[in-house]
């Protein structure tokens, strides 16, 4: 099999694992096939704004094969002496680390993960990284040791192919369980209530939807129902749209990859919109003929952003992250001085600091960004 074919294989196995937590494991002996390696761990974290980090999953997978003794001890054992963890959440999004480089010198001599638990996991060569997660979470992935050579440039750059699907299933994953629709078939999503739910067949028609995504559909705000086939409510959101709905559509034969956008909304905070490739599962494809679905997340439902959070995911200072997580609230700039007790002026100095910092021009992009720790695996601008 070609690197092209292996590598359709294994975005299609981790789609078919954002819907079904038990398909991971067949997604993750691919990847470990792919690149060569003993196996791999996965960590879904929150940041707490005391510091902590709090680990809603730890999985350590070899070759398909969930260790779960591995977890326990990790969790129980070594997880309160590991030097990395009040490090972590530092970590630039989507940078390959050698674990090496994650402890100090000293740390490399002393540390008992270093040095007692990584090998036992053929993690001593190990890669780790760090990508920003929906809702201000933190996905922490490490890739265990090449077998039988090292990491040649090669499987870096394969690796780093990987990230924006790895970062979409998780998204897809965490809407669909904020839906409480995780695992659920494709009819049974149209009963879920916390979220849009848009079933499309392959020429991107609408066959069905659920009841909130009607409701905004009806409203027209953001998103519209325009005959028979879904469009956002303005042309830069929906050229955007149009070029996920094309990507996740291919023709007949290709490979459909997810992906993710926001549609503006005069009402409120823009929606976070996942596009979502369906594979022919057996037991929903006689009666539904839906090869994508797309996702509506409303961040304007019980948004709460930990301005902890945001500074830390957007390398903010304590005020601007206070500011620029109450301007993705929707307050006005003058809204945010009096609730901070400051002048206008000085939050706007504040706003100019953070658009310096991350090449932004308008505020609407500044809301965009902070509303992506929200939803989005993958900031917009």
């Amino acid at each position: 099999m070609g690197e092209r074919e292996t590598f359709d294989r294994i975005v299609a196995s981790l789609q078919d694992a954002a819907m079904d937590d038990a398909r991971w494991p067949a997604a993750s002996a691919l990847i470990d096939d792919a690149l060569g390696v003993h196996g791999n761990c996965m960590a879904l974290c929150d940041l707490h704004s005391g510091g902590d980090l709090l680990i809603h999953f730890l999985g350590f997978f070899f070759r398909g094969q969930r260790r779960h003794e591995f977890e326990r001890e990790y969790h129980e054992v070594y997880y309160p002496l590991d030097e990395r963890v009040p490090r972590a959440p530092q970590y630039p999004d989507g940078r390959l680390f050698h674990i090496s480089e994650l402890y100090t010198e000293e740390e490399r001599k002393s540390s008992l993960v270093y040095n007692e638990f990584s090998p036992r996991m053929h993690a001593r060569n190990s890669i780790n990284i760090r990508l920003n997660g929906p809702g201000g979470s933190s996905i922490f992935w490490a890739i265990n040791d090449p077998v039988g050579g090292d990491w040649s440039s090669a499987r870096l750059d394969s690796l780093r192919r990987l990230l924006p699907h790895v970062r979409r299933y998780v998204s897809v994953r965490q809407a669909l369980a904020g839906a409480g629709a995780l695992g659920a078939s494709l009819a049974e999503l149209l009963e879920a209530t916390g979220a849009g739910v848009i079933q499309l067949d392959r020429r991107g028609r609408i066959l069905e939807a659920n009841d909130r995504a009607r409701g905004l559909l009806r409203a027209g705000d953001g998103l519209i129902d325009e005959g028979g086939f879904v469009f956002a409510g303005t042309p830069e959101d929906d050229l955007e749209l149009q070029g996920l709905l094309a990507r996740a559509l291919p023709p007949y034969g290709t490979q459909g990859v997810g992906g993710t956008a926001m549609a503006s909304r005069a009402s409120d905070l823009p929606l976070v919109v996942h596009v979502h490739p369906v594979g022919r599962r057996e037991a929903d494809f006689h009666v539904w003929p839906v090869a994508a679905l797309v996702l509506i997340v409303d961040p304007a439902r019980g948004l709460r952003i930990d301005p902890a959070v945001a500074g830390s995911a957007l390398g903010l200072t304590g005020m601007e992250s206070r500011v620029a997580v109450l301007l993705a609230e929707g307050m006005s700039v003058g809204e945010v001085a009096e609730a901070l007790g400051r002048e206008e002026s000085t939050i706007r100095s504040h706003v100019k600091g953070i658009f310096a910092r991350h090449g932004l021009s308008r505020q609407a992009e500044l809301v965009r960004l902070v509303l992506s720790l929200a939803g989005s695996p993958e900031p917009r601008d």
